[in-house]
């Protein structure tokens, strides 16, 4: 297995705020990458085992990253959402799985922000961090829909959602259900320790194994009214600016996932390439053995992949700086600006999945016929890109930029899986 550093340009960029922050930002950083050098030392076997993620999501529980984006006053860690895109990143080229499962986890751990009460959110937090739970689930509408059924002290949950991310890991799961009297969308938190819901793990996919990803089941199951958080309903007036800017937040941890994808592959790859041009022999030396240290077809394909690279990523800093502005400014954000943030936002993930597709794919062939070898599991990085990009298609996204460049088209309320 090669060894290299993890964290790509916009992991090692520090968040405006003085020199606390910034302190904060690199010890925080830092951290995230003993993390994934520990990932990286047996990723190979690990994904090629595809065993559920107990000792990884543990490894994340005791360097403290499950708790990171929770405010401090809550008992988290109380990092900002500029670093916490970065960790993802920085997980995910160590390990693409377990980086997809942080991003999520990051994600559904925080929604109590965009749509409880403020009162509720941080009760939620602060339990969170006491009980370092690790989030699984997702918002993203499914049909048919999960059934929230009104009872005389809470509701009953009832149905099955066929890919939730982290199900099998999970210590808590939120999800979206509809009200059986109203029909409208609500954000759910439930224990899956709940008698009634049962978690299947998705042994047969074929990248990212490790995700933890399943289906979930739900019979009968109770929910406490306090653990609903609010409408997730797309119609226009329902909720505000500020809740809609979930979306973007969570398209950039897709972004993010996609980019840590890409760094991964393709500093393996720079390293075996290295290793080739000091080998004499031919078998090591790519798709043109024999060919010059300085080899003119080598050089010019690193030469597009890192401009791939490094285009998408600047998309997703830009976009994170936007998101990040969004937020502070909570519920004085208006329409307008949430719209803006969404569309910029979509544009990042749709120039990341295609660079983490072309990336991971042209790599292999400037790597060549070694690129075979199940021993050093190049082929992972493709695998753990396609899963991801397969469930999370561009073309809505392209669609979307489109709408609003032509015609000033708000982007519907759409949250990834």
């Amino acid at each position: 297995m090669l060894r290299i550093r993890y964290g790509g340009p916009v992991a090692s960029a520090c968040p405006a705020g003085g020199d606390e922050a910034e302190s904060g930002h690199a010890r925080r950083l830092h951290t995230a990458r003993e993390v994934a050098d520990d990932l990286a030392t047996d990723a190979v076997d690990r994904e090629q085992a595809g065993k559920v993620p107990l000792d990884e999501v543990a490894r994340l529980r005791e360097a403290g990253l499950l708790t990171l984006l929770t405010p401090a006053e809550h008992g988290g860690g109380g990092a900002d959402w500029r670093t916490a895109y970065a960790v993802v990143r920085t997980v995910a080229a160590a390990d693409g799985a377990i980086g997809r499962l942080l991003g999520c986890h990051y994600f559904l751990s925080s929604s109590a922000r965009f749509f409880a009460a403020p009162a509720l959110a941080a009760r939620v937090e602060r339990e969170s961090a006491a009980g370092q739970w690790c989030w699984g689930g997702g918002f993203a509408a499914h049909e048919p829909p999960l059934r929230l059924t009104p009872t005389g002290d809470g509701y009953l949950l009832d149905g099955r959602q066929d890919y939730a991310c982290g199900v099998a890991v999970a210590d808590r799961l939120a999800v979206r259900a509809v009200r059986s009297d109203t029909g409208e969308p609500l954000a759910v938190l439930v224990d899956p320790a709940r008698p009634g819901v049962t978690c299947v793990s998705d042994g047969d996919v074929f990248g990212q194994r490790l995700a933890a990803g399943g289906s979930v089941e739900f019979d009968s199951v109770p929910v406490p009214a306090g653990d609903v958080f609010g409408s997730l309903s797309s119609d226009e007036g329902v909720l505000s600016p500020f809740a809609g800017l979930a979306v973007p937040t969570a398209r950039l941890f897709s972004a993010q996932f996609c980019l840590g994808v890409a760094d991964g592959l393709l500093g393996e790859a720079r390293e075996y390439s290295r290793a080739a041009q000091g080998s004499r022999h031919l078998s090591a030396q790519g798709p043109w053995p024999g060919g010059p240290p300085q080899d003119p077809y080598t050089l010019t394909a690193y030469g597009e992949l890192a401009v791939a690279a490094r285009a998408a990523s600047a998309l997703a800093g830009e976009a994170i700086e936007f998101l990040v502005h969004g937020l502070a400014r909570g519920e004085d954000v208006g329409d307008d600006e949430c719209a803006e943030i969404t569309v910029l936002a979509g544009a990042a993930e749709a120039a990341a999945a295609r660079a983490a597709q072309e990336i991971t794919t042209h790599a292999l062939d400037v790597i060549g016929a070694g690129a075979t070898s199940a021993r050093h599991g190049f082929d992972r990085f493709w695998r753990n890109a396609r899963t991801h990009t397969l469930r999370e298609p561009v073309a809505p996204r392209l669609r979307e930029v489109g709408d609003y460049c032509l015609g000033g088209a708000h982007p519907p309320f759409a949250l990834p899986s």
